[in-house]
């Protein structure tokens, strides 16, 4: 690479421009510039060579063309061949050695409540990612900047007593910038895609842009890597664990996130005042008070099982009070989840140093309705699950209905179920997790644990599985255990068997005709 002589500024996001403008004149290069950088730079007192004075073609249709130009792209694109340099003589085509661009905020704006159609297609950027893709084709003679944060490294860089960018930091900005361009254009598609109502559900290429949030110390286990990516966010009505402010405690782990997201999820779909408290993913302690007493809830959902609570995470759907926090203070926890926590609360649990303290958004976020599983060589991509039955729709189908007080039980239940590991098993009281299966290969050993890991007497209790009983033998299991109450979603061949079963022992049944299986 020659020495760096002639750039090229055009970026919207303008910080940190101006340190780097000035550092490339001091070094006296050359900056082309246009349309609003131009003047930025210009009221800085930042010399700049306007491209429409460069090129001797005007910018036109309202800024839409500007740089698209053959003596912008043959300066970028030109190599240091005869036949290159031999043609850039030519036609009085300048170098470019280095190109500063970043791009239109098309996801800001398509999120933007109360945006227009005509103002989300004006944010996509046209010359931009085409500055973008030629300077990193063509890498080996030309530096490409998308990211304010290496511009730094780029005023280093022509530091040397060359002033060139060095082949590495050349190929590290490429990959970048081909990066930057991808997400830009997936984030263009997958708003296009949801926009169109007849488009298909599952497009054959699906692109969603995934931006870093961080790097993690590692993964699911020490030996292996990891990070943790966002995804494309639309305006919706909940809130995402990406999303949330780490007040305190040490850095999340790979499995920290996964518990994180489970528990957040869980306890936004419960009602009333509730708190949970999560192990691997699944719950093993929820409850709720319908008076709004967080201490309350959270004692009895710690009660479900104080064993294998230890360690766990806790989530909140309400504020944390200087009354909770020293009750949490109390058990070792990994995690505390909640939408606030007030400055005694705070103080509280300051002094676990360690424990992490994350307060999700008020400005509620909803992903894109994808979930994606990586499977070797490959990735499963289906829809969340946002189903959540009114159980007082559901089918009554044995000769007893649910009590009121069995109705409301069966709800938290159902609830609960639905964020269990398959085949998952729950007893509950009204507004009290009781006893957990989770992850059976048999849906009555299932039972069998719940009842086992019980701490509370389930005589008067409900049960809720998240997929049909194949046999009777899980409702027998049910009712010896003191259960007087069953939700499932029906749908199997001995349904018919399972209802004389309920029957036989004057339980209460109800079909939901929805599975929430949780692999």
């Amino acid at each position: 690479m020659a020495r760096v002589a002639r750039a090229i500024i055009s970026v919207y996001d303008k910080t940190g421009l101006e340190e780097l403008a000035r550092g490339l004149h001091q070094r006296k290069i050359e900056i082309l510039s246009s349309g609003g950088t131009a003047r930025h730079l210009t009221e800085l007192g930042i010399p700049v060579i306007p491209i429409a004075e460069y090129t001797g073609s005007p910018e036109i249709l309202g800024g839409r063309v500007k740089t698209l130009h053959p003596r912008i792209f043959g300066g970028i694109l030109a190599r240091n061949t005869e036949e290159h340099q031999a043609q850039i003589t030519e036609h009085r085509i300048l170098p470019i050695d280095l190109v500063v661009v970043n791009l239109y905020p098309f996801e800001e704006t398509a999120r933007r409540p109360g945006v227009t159609r005509a103002d989300v297609i004006e944010m996509i950027d046209i010359g931009g990612p085409s500055l973008i893709r030629a300077a990193a084709k063509n890498h080996e003679r030309v530096a490409v900047v998308v990211d304010p944060a290496d511009y730094g490294s780029v005023l280093e860089e022509l530091e040397r007593a060359d002033g060139t960018v060095g082949e590495p930091l050349r190929r590290r900005l490429a990959a970048k910038a081909f990066g930057h361009t991808s997400a830009y254009d997936a984030a263009i598609t997958a708003h296009l895609t949801r926009e169109d109502s007849e488009a298909e559900r599952f497009p054959t290429n699906l692109a969603l842009p995934l931006t870093r949030i961080q790097s993690l110390r590692y993964g699911e286990n020490p030996h292996q890597s990891g990070a943790i990516y966002r995804t494309p966010a639309s305006t919706g009505v909940q809130p995402a664990v990406v999303d949330c402010e780490q007040l305190q405690g040490k850095e999340l782990s790979y499995n920290n996130f996964l518990d994180l997201d489970a528990a957040l999820n869980l306890v936004l779909e419960l009602p009333d005042t509730a708190v949970c408290i999560l192990k691997h993913t699944n719950p093993c302690g929820a409850a709720c008070n319908r008076t709004g007493d967080a201490v309350d809830a959270f004692r009895r959902a710690r009660s479900t099982d104080p064993v294998s609570a230890f360690g766990g995470i806790v989530g909140c759907n309400s504020q944390v009070t200087g009354d909770l926090a020293r009750e949490i203070k109390e058990m070792f926890l990994e995690a505390v989840i909640a939408p606030d926590y007030d400055p005694e609360a705070l103080k509280v649990l300051k002094k676990k140093k360690k424990l992490r303290l994350l307060r999700y958004p008020e400005m509620k976020l909803r992903r894109d309705g994808y979930q994606l599983r990586s499977v070797t060589g490959g990735v499963l991509v289906q829809e969340l699950d946002r189903a959540l039955e009114n159980l007082r729709e559901a089918q009554v189908v044995t000769n007893r209905a649910p009590t009121e007080e069995e109705l409301r039980a069966l709800d938290f239940a159902w609830r609960i179920c639905k964020h269990v590991k398959s085949n998952a098993i729950v007893f509950a009281g009204e507004g009290h997790l009781l006893g957990v299966g989770a992850g059976q290969m048999s849906r009555v050993d299932s039972v069998k644990l719940a009842a086992t890991k019980a701490q509370h007497d389930l005589r008067g209790s409900v049960l809720a599985s998240d997929a049909f009983f194949p046999f009777r033998d899980g409702v027998d299991e049910a009712h010896m255990a003191g259960a007087t109450a069953v939700v499932e979603p029906g749908g199997s061949i001995r349904d018919e068997e399972v209802i004389q079963a309920a029957d036989e022992h004057g339980m209460a049944m109800i079909f939901t005709g929805i599975r929430h299986f949780r692999h």
